[in-house]
């Protein structure tokens, strides 16, 4: 059984700040621990449920956060940015039985974590994907139904948690912290990495099949950014319009043109 595994940071329990996000920083380190710390323990659930091949992503911000050496022997991680609009995806095709992301966190937006952003958020203000605000998580499952294969289980902030149980319920969620204004309340760093790991132990000992996310026939994706040259720039990717000043359009009947869209626009 090959698996994938995408991994964040800012949906890893206790992580509040940015600086906490951030390598350069000295807040960051006890929570790249914690991190791999929670990926750790979803690879074990995994190979305990009978993995024998696992691609880990590590998708925040440089790629190169997870400690590498604390992971199980099963594991192949991708650090870095190979710049395919698969992105925090890298590497997925329909070889693997399944998906997982862990670390996750709410969309740019949302009220439901202090870190709630998707993708670029110092550049946009939010995305949306036919009408709905977009996540990452929406954005890489559906990038995983693209590849025919089922997100499983995820882990992160209550807040996404929800978003995922809205979207499929048939998909495992490990909520470890809930965002309430700039604060977080999170479970103890033992508890999550128990949690995550028989989440995904139960996850991947269900019907995988139920998990698979349908993709819909038509794309319209709408970047909301902040600063309005940003915006004027990406209107000339082609197939995007300027909507607004500060809003890009753009329509497709492939999803993977969506991706690439948002590659070489934000």
């Amino acid at each position: 059984m090959k698996i994938y595994i995408s991994a964040d940071i800012e949906g890893v329990t206790g992580v509040t700040h940015w600086n906490e996000t951030d390598l350069e920083k000295r807040d960051s380190a006890a929570f790249r621990e914690q991190m791999t710390a929670e990926v750790q323990a979803a690879c074990e659930g995994a190979v305990n449920a009978g993995a024998t091949e696992i691609l880990v992503k590590d998708a925040h911000d440089t790629g190169r956060n997870i400690i590498a050496s604390k992971l199980p022997k099963e594991v192949r991680l991708i650090r870095g940015w190979s710049g395919h609009p698969f992105g925090m995806m890298q590497e997925l095709d329909e070889s693997f039985y399944a998906v997982m992301m862990i670390g996750y966190h709410s969309r740019a937006g949302a009220e439901t974590s202090p870190l709630a952003h998707t993708m670029a958020g110092s550049i946009v203000y939010g995305i949306t994907l036919n009408g709905r605000n977009a996540s990452e998580f929406l954005l890489n499952s559906y990038a995983a139904g693209l590849a025919r294969v089922p997100v499983v289980f995820v882990s992160g902030d209550k807040g996404l948690c929800d978003e995922v149980n809205s979207l499929n319920s048939n998909i495992g969620t490990a909520a470890v912290k809930e965002g309430i204004g700039s604060s977080t309340v999170s479970i103890h760093p033992e508890i999550a990495v128990a949690r995550i790991r028989e989440g995904v132990i139960k996850a991947l000992k269900g019907d995988a099949a139920k998990c698979l996310i349908r993709l819909p026939n038509d794309f319209l994706v709408e970047i909301t950014y902040k600063n309005h040259f940003d915006a004027y720039k990406a209107s000339f990717y082609p197939g995007a319009v300027l909507k607004e000043s500060f809003v890009v359009r753009f329509e497709t009947d492939n999803y993977f043109e969506a991706l690439r869209m948002l590659l070489f626009t934000i």
